[in-house]
């Protein structure tokens, strides 16, 4: 929708603060290898609010691969491309001027807490489907973020009701910890899928697992399943 946007927003170059968690991300892979956190409940235990082997915190914890872009506002793009009848680059201004959402969810994360009622205001992935359009052939959904991470879902998944590209958390701009300027928000499944810091969403035909989904961890993410790891 930007005649003038780059093609590709990496090279708009924001500044990364902090350091990759070589330890962290190692830590993980381990969690996945021992299946760490599963509990293997029976079928009725997920039906409740509160998924399996999940704890209810009031705070927000931060989580991130130890480096948090500064992404200016006048320098955000958000690319949708890939097999789309209409490819869009889209600056922070056009974003807002794209009709606006709000929902409430419930954050669930794979290291075992959830937060309730989150207040999101955002884009609903819908808005944005409509307006690129994705070709009869895409089926997968491909996220790319300002600090190299990426992570996979399905089209039917991004298409669902409550899926938004969120700007704001409880009234107020997100902050740069929490994926600010925008990130994604899929409430239903495990945390890791709403990527941060998001600049590029791709559609594809073949399925591409990210970043944590190549070191061990589930394609799919439906906490209710206990779907942490592969």
């Amino acid at each position: 929708m930007s005649d003038d946007a780059p093609e590709d927003p990496a090279l708009i170059g924001p500044t990364l603060v902090g350091k990759i968690k070589d330890k962290l991300i190692h830590s993980k892979e381990k969690w996945a290898d021992e299946g760490r956190l599963i509990t293997g409940m029976p079928d009725e235990a997920h039906l409740g609010r509160l998924p399996p082997g999940q704890k209810q915190v009031t705070n927000w914890p931060v989580l991130d691969l130890g480096v948090q872009p500064d992404v200016k506002k006048e320098n955000w793009r958000l690319q949708i491309l890939g097999l789309v009848e209409n490819p869009l680059a889209l600056k922070l201004d056009q974003f807002f001027a794209l009709p606006q959402s709000e929902s409430v969810s419930d954050i669930h994360c794979v290291t075992a807490w959830s937060r309730y009622d989150n207040h999101w205001q955002g884009v609903s992935s819908r808005t944005l489907l409509d307006l690129a359009k994705p070709k009869p052939d895409a089926k997968h959904v491909i996220f790319h973020c300002y600090d190299g991470y990426t992570t996979n879902v399905k089209l039917e998944v991004f298409a669902d009701s409550d899926v938004l590209l969120a700007h704001s958390w409880e009234g107020k701009p997100l902050p740069r910890e929490h994926g600010g300027p925008v990130r994604v928000v899929i409430p239903k499944w495990y945390f890791w899928k709403s990527a941060k810091w998001v600049t590029r969403i791709e559609f594809s035909a073949n399925d591409k697992p990210g970043f944590w989904e190549v070191r061990g961890y589930h394609n799919e993410a439906d906490p209710w399943k206990e779907e942490r790891y592969s």
